[in-house]
C-alpha cells in the first residue's frame, strides 16, 4: 500500500467515524483493513465472516460513498475474511492475499441490497430438516392448537400485527415440537419477504460466546435483532447469567419491535428453573400451548405418513394394516419411537428380501415397547387437589395467612410437592407464594412426622396421591 492510499484510507476512516458515529464504527469498521486501489476498485478485508456478511448487508452505500467523497472514479468494493495467519498490518506493495485473488468477495456497489441469508450466514442458523415440514406434520387431538398456533405464524407477512408473541410449545421428548418449529422456518423463508433464523439454545449460546470471544458481541445482538421471526429450540438447555440476560435482551427487543419470537422446550415456563423471573413472565406473556401424548389415532397416522414416505424412494415396500394397528397400540411413549420401528421393518424387509409380517414386527420393535411412564405430577395440580379437598382455595395455600385451617393444607401440598415431583427446595418455595427453602423443609419434615403416627392424615395423604396419580 502506498503513502497516498495509506493517507487516504485515514481520511474515509475519518468520514465513516463521522458518518455512523464513534459505537458503530469501534463495533464495525476498528478492525477492517484497506489491502490496495486499483482503477475502479478498492480491496477491503475483514478478521471475520459475519462482519463480512453485516457490512455487505447494512453498510454497502456507506462505505462506498465515503471513498467517493476521497475518490470519485471508485464504483466498486471489494470485501474479503483474511487469514487469521496474515500480518493485520500488510507490508508495503504488498500482493492482495491469495485468498481475495482467487476467490473474489461479492462486490459492494451503491446500488445493492442486502441479501435475504446476510443475516443466516453471519449467525450461523442451526441446520434444518427437510423431512420436517408443515406437509409431513401429522395433526390429531394432542397437537391441533399447536399445529394451528404455528401456521398462523408462519403465515404472517412483514408488517402484519403480531398475534401470539411468544408463542410457546411444550410437550415432552419426540411428541413433534422440533417438527413444527422447523416447519416454521421453512414456511417463512420460502418466499424472499421475511427473515427466519431458527437456533437451538446451545447455538444460541455458542454464537453469543464467540462473538464475545472475537470482540463482535454488539454486532451480534444487533444482527439477531434485525431477525423478521426468531425461533428458538430446547430453551430448557440455555445456560449461564450473561447468555441468560443476552436472551432476555433480545426477546425483549424483538417482541417490544412487534417482531415474531417462536420457543420450544421440554416444560412450561414456570418450570424453567435456571431461567431468570423476567424471562419466565415474558414468555407466559404470549400464547402457551401444550402439545400432549400422542393417542392411537394420532400414532396410526404418523406410521402410514412414515410409510408412505418411505415408498417415495422405496415403492416395493408394504405395512399390512393389522401390524400398522399393532404398532399403533404397543408403541405409545413418542414419534422417534414409531418412525425407528418402521426403518426396522424397511431395513429388515429390504436387506433380507421378506414380505412385512406381524410375527415379525413383533420380534423387530421389542426394545422400543416400553412400560407406561408414570403421569407427571405438576405443582399446580397438587395445590388444586389439595385446596378441594381441605375446601380453601388455591390463592390462601400461596398467600402469607397463618391459620390453622390454610397452614396444615399449605404444608401437606408442600409435602406432596416435594415428594412427587422432581422440583428442588427452593423451587417449591417459589412456587407457594415466594417462601424460603427452609419453610419448605420444615413442613416436608412436619408431615412425615404426623403421617408416621397419625392414620387418619396418613389415609388423607395416601388418597391426594392417588386422585393426583390417577
Amino acid at each position: 500500500m502506498t503513502t497516498s492510499e495509506q493517507d487516504r484510507w485515514s481520511r474515509v476512516k475519518g468520514r465513516l467515524r463521522s458518518s455512523v458515529g464513534e459505537d458503530v464504527y469501534t463495533s464495525w469498521f476498528a478492525r477492517m483493513d484497506l489491502e490496495g486501489v486499483q482503477d475502479e476498485s478498492v480491496r477491503l478485508s475483514v478478521p471475520t465472516r459475519f462482519l463480512k456478511s453485516w457490512i455487505q448487508a447494512h453498510y454497502a452505500e456507506r462505505v462506498l460513498s465515503c471513498w467517493q467523497a476521497e475518490m470519485p472514479e471508485v464504483h466498486r468494493i471489494d470485501l474479503t475474511v483474511r487469514s487469521a495467519v496474515r500480518p493485520t498490518t500488510p507490508p508495503k506493495e504488498a500482493p492482495a492475499p491469495v485468498e481475495a485473488r482467487r476467490a473474489p468477495a461479492p462486490e459492494l456497489r451503491s446500488t445493492a441490497t442486502a441479501p435475504v441469508s446476510a443475516n443466516h450466514d453471519a449467525l450461523g442458523g442451526s441446520p434444518l430438516d427437510p423431512r420436517l415440514t408443515f406437509a409431513s406434520f401429522v395433526v390429531g387431538r394432542s397437537n391441533t392448537l399447536a399445529h394451528a398456533a404455528a401456521r398462523q405464524v408462519a403465515e404472517g407477512r412483514r408488517g402484519d400485527p403480531v398475534m401470539f408473541n411468544p408463542l410457546y410449545i411444550h410437550a415432552g421428548v419426540g411428541l413433534g415440537k422440533t417438527h413444527l418449529l422447523q416447519a416454521v422456518t421453512w414456511a417463512g423463508n420460502s418466499g424472499n419477504e421475511r427473515k427466519v433464523l431458527y437456533l437451538t439454545a446451545e447455538k444460541f449460546m455458542y454464537g453469543f460466546v464467540a462473538a464475545l470471544k472475537t470482540q463482535t458481541a454488539l454486532a451480534f445482538k444487533e444482527a439477531l435483532r434485525g431477525i423478521d421471526v426468531l425461533v428458538i429450540d430446547d430453551l430448557q438447555f440455555l445456560q449461564g447469567k450473561s447468555t441468560q440476560a443476552e436472551f432476555c435482551h433480545t426477546l425483549n427487543a424483538l417482541i417490544d419491535a412487534g417482531r415474531q419470537v417462536v420457543i420450544a422446550a421440554d416444560r412450561p415456563p414456570s418450570d424453567l428453573e435456571s431461567l431468570d423471573d423476567r424471562v419466565r413472565s415474558r414468555l407466559a406473556g404470549g400464547l402457551v400451548v401444550e402439545m400432549g401424548s400422542l393417542g392411537e389415532e394420532l400414532r396410526l397416522g404418523i406410521l402410514k405418513s412414515r410409510v408412505a414416505a418411505a415408498r417415495t424412494h422405496h415403492a416395493t415396500f408394504d405395512v399390512p394394516e393389522e401390524v400398522l394397528n399393532y404398532l399403533s397400540r404397543a408403541i405409545t411413549h413418542n414419534g422417534r419411537d414409531l418412525e425407528g420401528a418402521i426403518n426396522r421393518l424397511l431395513a429388515h424387509s429390504k436387506l433380507n428380501n421378506q414380505p412385512v409380517t406381524l410375527e415379525m414386527a413383533e420380534r423387530e420393535v421389542r426394545d422400543l415397547i416400553r412400560p407406561q411412564e408414570p403421569k407427571r405430577i405438576k405443582i399446580e395440580d397438587i395445590q388444586r387437589v389439595v385446596a378441594r379437598q381441605y375446601n380453601v382455595s388455591r390463592s390462601d395455600l400461596l398467600s402469607s395467612r397463618r391459620t390453622a385451617n390454610v397452614v396444615r393444607p399449605r404444608q401437606v401440598a408442600m409435602y406432596l410437592a416435594k415428594t412427587l415431583t422432581l422440583r428442588s427446595l427452593p423451587e417449591i418455595g417459589r412456587r407457594f407464594g415466594g417462601r424460603d427453602h427452609t419453610t419448605v423443609l420444615h413442613a416436608v419434615r412436619k408431615i412425615e412426622a404426623l403421617v408416621a403416627k397419625d392414620t387418619a392424615l396418613s389415609e388423607e395423604v395416601e388418597s391426594l396421591k392417588r386422585q393426583l396419580q390417577e
